[in-house]
């Protein structure tokens, strides 16, 4: 019985520690996305970029836009939200004072079943053509944000970079300096981690650990 306890003890802070590693997951894909974007622009000796939250949230508005649908973005049915969805809608769901809008000069939009790693997405997603290349180094740009989000609980996958010419102070202010935060999906310069979809996806990794405990508690009660 002794042997059995010790196991059930052993079983328990197993779980407990692989549980205490998951939550300290925290880091935001966007984040890290817009760090690639940033590190290739000045390899390429083009400035690095600001990262601003609120346009980061209008990213993410940007893909909640096609509603899960993956066949819209690129190919001979891709949609781009009007320009007015921004003022009427975008920037009032992130809490962006309209009147600081500024104009977007250039986007970079993916879309995929499976989840990518940020550098994945960059190289393997967004940069597929010569446009996207010109986009990522145009000297247009000021400022980027991103974000990342999935659909219904998993893919697809859409991965959103806004680009602006705004200035860092002016453009897309925050009402009360703090984004709305959105579920599902993240976006960069939010102080958050990622959320919704994409962080449901990590914890599928715990599933054979619990699975292992159940079948060690099993064991020690004579199941």
């Amino acid at each position: 019985m002794a042997n059995k306890i010790w196991i059930l003890l052993l079983c328990i802070l197993f779980i407990s520690a692989s549980a205490s590693v998951q939550n300290k997951v925290t880091d935001n894909p966007a984040d890290q996305l817009v760090a690639a974007i940033n590190s290739n622009r000045t390899a390429g000796k083009a400035s690095s970029l600001y990262s601003s939250p609120g346009l980061a949230c209008i990213a993410l508005q940007y893909i909640k836009r096609y509603q899960g649908d993956c066949t819209a973005v690129g190919g001979p049915k891709a949609e781009k939200p009007a320009d007015s969805e921004f003022a009427e809608t975008f920037a009032p769901n992130c809490g962006v004072e309209v009147s600081t809008l500024t104009p977007i000069t250039g986007r970079l939009l993916g879309c995929q079943s499976e989840y990518a790693k940020p550098s994945e997405a960059f190289s393997n997603i967004l940069m597929e053509n010569e446009k996207s290349i010109e986009i990522l180094h145009s000297k247009n740009h000021t400022e980027v944000g991103a974000a990342v989000s999935g659909s219904n609980g998993g893919g697809p996958y859409f991965w959103c970079v806004l680009f602006s010419n705004g200035r860092s102070n002016n453009s897309f202010v925050l009402e009360g300096h703090v984004a709305k935060i959105s579920r599902p999906g993240c976006f960069s310069g939010a102080n958050d981690e990622c959320s919704g979809a994409i962080a449901l996806s990590k914890t599928f990794h715990l599933w054979p650990i619990a699975a292992a405990g159940l079948i060690a508690l099993a064991y020690a009660f004579g199941i």
